[in-house]
């Protein structure tokens, strides 16, 4: 009977540490990077613009709400370290464990999502949108692209969850749920860095 990728990832006490891999798939490190390197040139954009529209952007940001983003970040903070729980319960096959942890994480993306869409419409309800000023413009387009990469990896999270409630993993669907999971740690870190940037930058 093959082993399990369970059994392989969880290296024996009695044996020495096996050698390091990278995460996941080849596949998922190229979306991956391909979009941090979409967000990064965003990013640069951005703070030229900013810089050169300093008081209209700093005007316009008195407008965001700061708990909302600092909530945020601690709910995706939570999620992520869930799904670092989770990946590790499975190679220690812990199944029942993992599953709540990625259940967690999932509901933790929703708590985001939920608290997300308050914020769009409280932004709506005082006449604030994409077409206010170049500030908001970015405002919606960075949140909103950082939003659609929530629900992909909403949608992520539900699949590793399935995963691991298998009671046995082969080798390619242990790198699936690698996989999986750096893609959440990617939302995570993209959000950290989107919270400083708009809300808190001067």
């Amino acid at each position: 009977m093959p082993a399990t990728s369970r059994q392989m990832s969880a290296p024996s006490r009695s044996e020495p540490e096996r050698e390091r891999h990278l995460p996941g798939e080849e596949g998922t490190w190229i979306l991956i990077f391909g979009d941090m390197t979409v967000f990064a040139f965003i990013f640069v954009v951005y703070t030229n613009d900013r810089s050169q529209n300093a008081a209209l952007f700093n005007a316009s940001q008195q407008a965001l709400n700061q708990n909302f983003g600092a909530i945020n970040t601690l709910v995706l903070l939570s999620s992520s370290l869930c799904v670092a729980l989770a990946v590790r319960a499975v190679r220690h096959d812990l199944p029942d464990l993992a599953s709540r942890l990625f259940g967690g994480a999932f509901l933790c993306a929703l708590g985001f999502a939920s608290l997300k869409c308050l914020e769009y419409g409280e932004k709506l309800g005082h006449g604030i949108g994409p077409m206010t000023n170049s500030f908001y413009t970015y405002y919606f387009v960075l949140t909103g692209l950082h939003f659609f990469h929530l629900l992909l990896g909403m949608g992520v999270l539900a699949f590793l969850r399935t995963l691991a409630r298998k009671p046995e993993l082969t080798k390619r669907q242990f790198g699936y749920l690698e996989g999986g999971a750096c893609f959440w740690h990617m939302v995570d870190l993209l959000w950290i860095v989107l919270f400083p940037l708009l809300y808190l930058m001067h």
